[in-house]
């Protein structure tokens, strides 16, 4: 959802709403997507400290939502590059929501094509491990027949033959995690 009059057309057919990372500060729009009373997906900009989503979290709380999803998308690091810092993960979730790592997205070189984003791939697979380590609770991933052909995020999109491998690799780390650490 984009902007607040878009809100209750959304709530009608969706579970999940999703406060876009770009938009992540913006008071109405968190406040209608609260009152919409349906899950809200906090996409963390990548321009916030992952403690002030503390923030973003109290505005959804206000309206009497407690369903909340906390996403790490990256964050910028210099021009046309994002770092995920798993630190972040264990941060917010101390929040009391659960945390997904986006591990597409957050492969992302924003503005790197000139006219759009580019990216990497390759790396999206570790950082998803690495965040399934660290006890992030879901992880969220762009999937594609043929990722070169997608519409968005061509260059961060896993090729769906490749999915059902790493999802495999990703539940054995959980599994080990959990059972380690109680995460």
């Amino acid at each position: 959802v984009h902007c607040v009059r878009e809100v209750a057309a959304a709530a009608e057919v969706a579970d999940v709403l999703q406060l876009p990372a770009f938009l992540s500060r913006q008071t109405d729009l968190a406040l209608a997507l609260g009152a919409s009373g349906r899950v809200v997906n906090i996409k963390k900009g990548q321009f916030l400290a992952p403690w002030d989503v503390e923030h973003v979290v109290a505005k959804i709380e206000s309206t009497g939502n407690h369903r909340i999803l906390i996403t790490e998308r990256g964050t910028c690091f210099g021009y046309n590059n994002l770092v995920a810092d798993m630190r972040s993960l264990v941060i917010m979730r101390q929040f009391g929501y659960p945390v997904v790592f986006d591990a597409t997205h957050s492969v992302q070189l924003p503005g790197a094509k000139g006219d759009g984003s580019g990216g990497d791939r390759r790396l999206a697979a570790y950082l998803a491990r690495a965040a399934v380590a660290v006890g992030c609770d879901a992880v969220f991933m762009e999937v594609h027949p043929q990722p070169e052909k997608a519409l968005s995020d061509a260059a961060t999109a896993l090729p769906l033959r490749d999915v059902g491998r790493l999802w495999t690799r990703l539940s054995a780390i959980d599994t080990l995690i959990r059972s380690r650490s109680g995460a």
